[in-house]
């Protein structure tokens, strides 16, 4: 099955209007002819079952015939992750977290950040794109990037950790998960984060975590932290 997005369809929509680039592909490259279905998502849990009424490859229109809400994770996963140097290594992350499960991403600018401008363009597409390929109706929210002290202000909701590298008092990441819980994790840059935004995350209730033995790249913890929770909602 392949899946399509858009997110102006609703449960009440009966016929769509595909933008011309999707339907020169739908028309010209997948072939599609009148009578012919597609999948449709909006984002929000449907999944929309279309037939195709005028295959212009300008405008191909569609009419609904089907709608199913797809089931929800009966947990939240919130990741503030810092962008990274190299910036495929951060769209590798929301490609992979995207198909395992997640909810919300937030980039977070922090201390020892080296990148501190993303293209949030560029990332919903990618959350898009992974999200089509896993054949997924929920799309992850991108938050602006925002610096460490202002999420800190923000009111966070859940069981709230920080992954870090110093050696000090943490606790096991998987050890401490709980399942249909609602979970914030923070992830640093490659600098790992100062021990001011420890203290400042431990100040406002963030649990300080470590997510193994070895030193991990920042896309890496995020990703380990990602599976951790999906997996322990799995059990």
């Amino acid at each position: 099955m392949q899946l399509f997005y858009n997110p102006d369809i609703s449960e009440t929509t009966e016929q769509f209007t595909f933008p011309k680039d999707e339907s020169k592909h739908i028309v010209k490259v997948l072939r599609k002819n009148t009578g012919d279905t597609l999948h449709i998502t909006n984002g929000n849990g449907w999944l929309f079952t279309a037939e195709v009424t005028l295959p212009n490859i300008n405008k191909c229109l569609v009419s609904i015939i089907a709608k199913e809400k797809q089931e929800k994770h009966q947990y939240n996963l919130h990741l503030a992750v810092a962008p990274t140097k190299m910036n495929d290594r951060y769209e590798w992350f929301l490609e992979k977290a995207t198909e395992i499960g997640i909810d919300t991403i937030t980039p977070i600018i922090c201390d020892h950040s080296e990148r501190k401008v993303i293209k949030p363009e560029r990332f919903e597409r990618i959350l898009q794109s992974a999200m089509k390929q896993s054949l997924s109706c929920f799309m992850p929210k991108l938050n602006d990037a925002i610096s460490f002290k202002d999420f800190m202000k923000q009111e966070h909701k859940g069981d709230l950790f920080i992954a870090h590298c110093e050696e000090t008092d943490r606790k096991s990441l998987k050890q401490t998960l709980g399942p249909k819980n609602d979970v914030t994790i923070l992830i640093g840059p490659e600098g790992d984060f100062s021990p001011q935004e420890i203290e400042m995350a431990i100040a406002n209730k963030f649990t300080p975590v470590t997510l193994g033995a070895s030193r991990l790249r920042t896309e890496t913890a995020a990703i380990v932290a990602c599976h951790s929770v999906a997996f322990v909602n799995e059990l």
